[in-house]
């Protein structure tokens, strides 16, 4: 069962959370038998909804919530923003205090990942794990943000169907060695129909403004704040190289390392089985008993 729940992030934008069990719950029905609070935070251009099948066997023991953040999925898009990392953090800090959510474990993929471990390092009191799924900590550079500038420009949109969508992200994109059919159904995801196809229910305007805020700058000093125990996935594949990951778990005072073959960077939707392997066990043995 899905529910939605409006929040109210910084500057009054409303943005939509999702939990995923109405009363995810251990034994009884009470309100205190509620098992700890599980954020769930996507990366650039998801949504809440990615999150689907993660939140199901979490919910077994947790209480799983996602979030639309600002720009993205049912949640307001402001033509002026701001779409900086404040932002970013603030609505998830405003999502955990109005949904007492506190004290969570935060799941993190890419961009949701970098407002994890900042909302860690700056408030650790509401932070009882952390999961960093495929995303750097150092600085990507201005090549790196040209070249997303590029790629956007070469979508063929709008889309005749989503068919279509699925094809092209999962085949024909021309930044793909080889075919990724979760990526494809990674995109169809965030498509809805229009008059004349279908087009991305985000701004490629938006995600290249939010995307600036953080590409030319490392993110290594708010790492090493990080106290609670965080566990640093990626894929073989990934954009997170081997050796960046170990580094960072050896800056993380709590960190703890899986990498997961045969996938890149969608891993939790390419290997899921793989995913909750690395994921179940870290959390088991990271959060309260239940």
């Amino acid at each position: 069962m899905v529910r939605r729940i409006d929040v109210t992030g910084t500057g009054g934008v409303r943005l939509a959370a999702w939990e995923f069990t109405e009363r995810p719950k251990i034994g009884g029905a009470g309100e205190a038998e509620r098992g700890p609070g599980v954020l769930l935070l996507h990366g650039l251009m998801g949504r809440a909804a990615h999150w689907a099948d993660t939140a199901r066997w979490l919910s077994a023991r947790y209480r799983p919530v996602g979030l639309d953040q600002r720009g993205h999925g049912r949640s307001d898009k402001p033509a002026d923003g701001p779409y900086d990392r404040d932002a970013y953090v603030d609505d998830a800090i405003a999502a955990i205090e109005q949904l007492g959510l506190a004290p969570v474990a935060l799941i993190g993929h890419s961009m949701g990942a970098l407002t994890a471990w900042q909302l860690a390092a700056r408030r650790p009191d509401l932070v009882s794990a952390l999961v960093i799924c495929d995303m750097r900590a150092s600085a990507l550079g201005a090549a790196s943000q040209q070249d997303w500038t590029e790629w956007f420009r070469s979508w063929p949109v709008p889309f005749a169907t989503l068919a279509d969508v699925r094809k092209w992200f999962g085949e024909d994109d021309p930044t793909l060695e080889r075919p990724r059919p979760a990526r494809g159904e990674f995109f169809a995801e965030v498509m809805a129909e229009r008059a004349d196809g279908w087009r991305p229910v985000f701004s490629r305007r938006q995600m290249l403004t939010a995307r600036a805020t953080w590409v030319h700058d490392a993110h290594w000093e708010e790492l090493a704040l990080v106290r609670c125990p965080t566990l640093v996935v990626r894929g073989l594949d990934g954009e997170l190289g081997r050796a960046e990951a170990q580094e960072m778990v050896r800056v993380l005072p709590g960190g703890v390392y899986a990498e997961i073959a045969d996938t890149g960077h969608l891993l939790p939707w390419e290997q899921p089985d793989a995913w909750r392997r690395a994921v179940d066990p870290f959390l088991a043995e990271s959060l309260p008993s239940t």
